[in-house]
């Protein structure tokens, strides 16, 4: 199996964005692959705010569909021998999607933190605050799907110490029970605990979370368990 790292920078973060950017690297390659495309909407401030791509730096690029480079990277991404890894990977996997490209097996790292997170030390678990929580030794742009990439596989090294490739796949296939909620009244308390004191935010949230226009299934997920 070849091991794909991949990072995405998109629009925003809907199921109606599309990708301006994509990296890639195959583990153990010396090569990486990275490109700029226009979107088929227009970048809005809050994306580029994040990413610093603005809509004159894709101004001349090709859509994504219509780049000499889109049938390998469809081709590479839906082969069976391909394990893409991703941060957040549902994120990335519904970007390529609404790009008409389906990956056939998957490992997110963010998941897989989670999970091997049992007393719920680590208080987040996106890239870079892992990457600086774990004192990751990687040099790279924060939120450039080049430089995430590098921390990806960064991360990627040290979560493989601890558990195999195959435990990494079993876990990413499903979505994670979260243990805190990171917002409003009950900031910091864990959802079991909000579930004894409190159900009827819960179900107020999951109502919220179901009407997302995101991709919230860990959140649908964790709730559902809760409130059975």
């Amino acid at each position: 199996m070849k091991l794909i790292f991949l990072d995405t920078e998109t629009t925003g973060n809907t199921k109606d964005d599309f990708l301006c950017q994509i990296a890639y690297h195959e583990h153990g390659s010396d090569t990486f692959f990275n490109e700029l495309y226009k979107p088929s909407k227009l970048i809005p401030p809050e994306a580029s705010a994040i990413t610093h791509i603005t809509n004159k730096h894709v101004a001349d690029k090709p859509a994504f569909k219509q780049s000499p480079d889109y049938e390998n990277v469809k081709n590479l991404l839906e082969s069976d021998d391909i394990i893409l890894i991703a941060h957040n990977a549902v994120f990335d996997i519904q970007m390529l999607q609404n790009e008409g490209i389906y990956p056939k097996q998957f490992i997110c790292t963010l998941r897989v933190a989670r999970e091997l997170d049992k007393d719920g030390v680590i208080p987040k678990y996106n890239l870079q605050f892992l990457r600086y929580y774990l004192e990751l030794d990687v040099e790279a742009q924060a939120h450039d799907a080049l430089g995430d990439i590098k921390v990806l596989e960064a991360l990627y090294d040290r979560l493989s110490q601890k558990v195999s490739v195959e435990k990494m796949l079993e876990v990413s296939s499903h979505p994670s029970l979260l243990r805190a909620i990171p917002f409003g009244k009950h900031m910091g308390k864990t959802v079991e605990q909000v579930a004894k004191t409190d159900r009827g935010y819960l179900e107020w949230l999951y109502e919220q979370k179901k009407s997302s226009d995101q991709n919230e299934e860990d959140w649908l997920y964790t709730l559902e368990h809760f409130l059975r």
